[in-house]
């Protein structure tokens, strides 16, 4: 891997994200091109001592395979009036390395306990290099991203990644114990996204505040923002599992059947199909099967019953952002739209 950008020359942002960044100005667009510089010196080789360049290489490996880096673009816009390139705006480089670093330490352990093959398209750290490697390489960036946040000196700003990074554990964990169960109710499934995704979404938008120009006053009303727009992506997620084209998303439909996460389509699914609430989750075993559960969710109203509950979170977030004084909402309503929009 080079030194410039893991997977993107010169730290160009990914296409996605070209709209927002447009709206945004050059100011972000350069701030998250020094994001992504960091990270991949971060994950360069160099930087570990003796033999734990493979540790590095592994790590370099998952920044390379892309990801859409909404959460450090949530730094950097709620954290408007501050975005300016480094050095005046190292301390939101600093946290948009972070939170970055935390979610790529998530994925590859949801690897390891999904027993992944594929993520993004590409093969996982778990299966190429087996369980202990994807658990060391997973560590590794969760400690690099504590390190980034300390360097700026902010307690208040660890002290939010800490707690984030305590509920992305406690909703993976709530993940495994609802494996497989017929039992799984709404509220638990939302509960369940608000620990393993939204709190992220909302740390990002928590951290923009506390290092930006809005300040702590705003920590919490700009928190709520990300919150329900991380909660619309996990919902639109799960639809994509069961719904999504292959070409698209990069793995096959009906993944999270067969590693038994119960999501929301299932769930309203089960509501209007009694073959589908008889259905022991156990006995889908073959890509063959998932595809087929996927046929049947489909024949009843449930990608758009969740469709429309991330759409109701988008529309509550951005009337949550409107009602605020702050430079950039009509860029951060670009990005909660973006949530819904995707096709992976």
């Amino acid at each position: 891997m080079s030194a410039d950008a893991p997977g993107r020359a010169g730290g160009q942002a990914p296409e996605e994200l070209r709209p927002i960044l447009d709206a945004a100005g050059e100011q972000t667009e350069r701030m998250l091109a020094e994001t992504e510089l960091r990270l991949a010196r971060i994950a360069a080789p160099t930087e570990l001592p003796g033999g734990a360049g493979e540790l590095a290489t592994r790590a370099g490996a998952t920044l390379a395979a892309g990801g859409k880096r909404l959460r450090p673009l949530l730094v950097f816009l709620c954290g408007a009036g501050a975005a300016d390139p480094p050095p005046a705006g190292e301390p939101l480089v600093a946290a948009a390395c972070s939170v970055e670093l935390i979610h790529m330490a998530a994925l590859l352990h949801d690897d390891v306990l999904d027993r992944a093959p594929l993520r993004r398209g590409l093969p996982t750290v778990f299966a190429t290099d087996g369980r202990d490697a994807a658990v060391s390489t997973g560590d590794h960036l969760f400690a690099r991203a504590f390190g980034e946040l300390a360097a700026t000196g902010h307690a208040g700003a660890v002290q939010t990644l800490s707690i984030a990074s305590s509920a992305l554990v406690r909703g993976e964990l709530m993940q495994r114990a609802d494996a497989w169960s017929a039992d799984v109710v709404v509220a638990r499934y939302l509960e369940r996204c608000e620990l393993k995704t939204a709190s992220l979404f909302e740390t990002a938008c928590r951290l923009g505040a506390l290092l930006g120009a809005p300040g702590p006053g705003a920590a919490d009303r700009l928190g709520s923002f990300g919150r329900q727009i991380g909660l619309a992506f996990q919902i639109l997620d799960d639809v994509l599992d069961l719904a999504g084209a292959p070409g698209q998303t990069g793995k096959r439909r009906g993944t999270d059947l067969l590693d038994g996460t119960v999501t929301l389509p299932l769930i309203y699914a089960r509501e209007e199909s009694t073959e589908l609430a008889a259905l022991d989750l156990r006995s889908v075993t073959t890509p063959e099967q998932a595809e087929s559960v996927c046929a049947t969710v489909a024949e009843t109203a449930a990608f758009e019953r969740a469709t429309a509950l991330a759409l109701e979170l988008v529309a509550d977030a951005k009337r949550g952002a409107a009602s605020m004084d702050l430079d950039r909402i009509e860029v951060l309503d670009l990005v909660a739209d973006s949530v819904v929009a995707r096709v992976s």
